[in-house]
């Protein structure tokens, strides 16, 4: 049966670091003094993607030395996100038709949570050079992407659950999910789009229970429709192609053999030599 990357603990702990300062990249300005100047949030990208890069090779490094990537696995990602690359431009983020996010979800499903992470943020990084979609947004999709393909390595039953059940569960991610992408990225360009209505701007020192329902007033006035196309076509995608895609994926990982130890067929014993 194929098994998950294998994700042991200074891999974790790479995860959680960059997760860490994700979270910062994204809610600061939400306890920023009202006299900080918010313009520079947006000049955060060139920082955030200079840390982010090595916090990904980190990543990286760290699940190769805990024995579960080698160099089978990293063909396979760049193979994985040359796929979705190529998947984003079909529907080039119309009304929020964008097939890439089934893929991320499917492979997340069958590679494990470290995988996806990696997967989904180096994916996000590639299709931007692709799309020409290259700006200051660009490191914020990369983490709220790599976090999206790892929350599906996180579900239950990566071992055990398959046929309509699994399905069912992973459609059902990929909803949320794809709200939830949304929604984190919604929270990047909110607190630096001047010119919102009194109801739903951001107000720098404002208590973040007050924000926090100003921006939930904004998610559903902006990118409600936008989230919600994205939703139905992952789900729609998952329900379609999903068995054929995980079969093919799982047998590729099978095949693969991550955690496989080489050995030597042959070599003389103590007593021979």
């Amino acid at each position: 049966m194929a098994r998950p990357v294998r994700l042991g603990p200074r891999a974790v702990a790479a995860l959680a670091l960059v997760s860490a300062i994700g979270v910062v990249a994204f809610c600061w300005p939400l306890l920023a003094d009202p006299d900080a100047t918010l313009a520079g949030h947006a000049q955060d990208a060139p920082w955030l993607f200079a840390a982010l890069l090595p916090l990904l090779v980190g990543v990286v490094v760290a699940t190769i030395a805990d024995g579960g990537m080698d160099a089978k696995a990293v063909a396979m990602l760049g193979v994985l996100a040359a796929a979705g690359a190529a998947l984003r431009p079909l529907g080039a983020g119309t009304a929020g038709l964008e097939p890439m996010f089934f893929l991320m979800v499917l492979s997340g499903r069958v590679l494990g949570p470290g995988f996806g992470f990696v997967l989904g943020s180096v994916t996000m990084f590639a299709s931007a050079l692709l799309t020409g979609g290259v700006g200051p947004w660009m490191p914020f999709q990369m983490l709220a992407m790599g976090w999206f393909t790892m929350g599906a390595g996180l579900l239950p039953g990566a071992e055990r659950l398959r046929g309509r059940a699994e399905l069912a569960m992973l459609a059902g991610y990929g909803c949320a999910a794809a709200f939830a992408y949304g929604t984190v990225m919604n929270l990047y360009g909110w607190t630096i789009v001047p010119g919102l209505a009194s109801g739903v701007s951001f107000q720098a020192g404002a208590p973040v229970a007050e924000n926090l329902v100003r921006f939930g007033t904004y998610v559903l006035a902006t990118s409600l429709g936008w989230d919600l196309g994205r939703a139905v076509v992952t789900v729609v995608l998952t329900l379609a192609a999903g068995p054929t895609l995980l079969r093919a994926l799982r047998r590729a990982t099978r095949r693969a053999a991550f955690e496989a130890r080489a050995a030597f067929e042959g070599a003389a014993t103590p007593v021979e030599r």
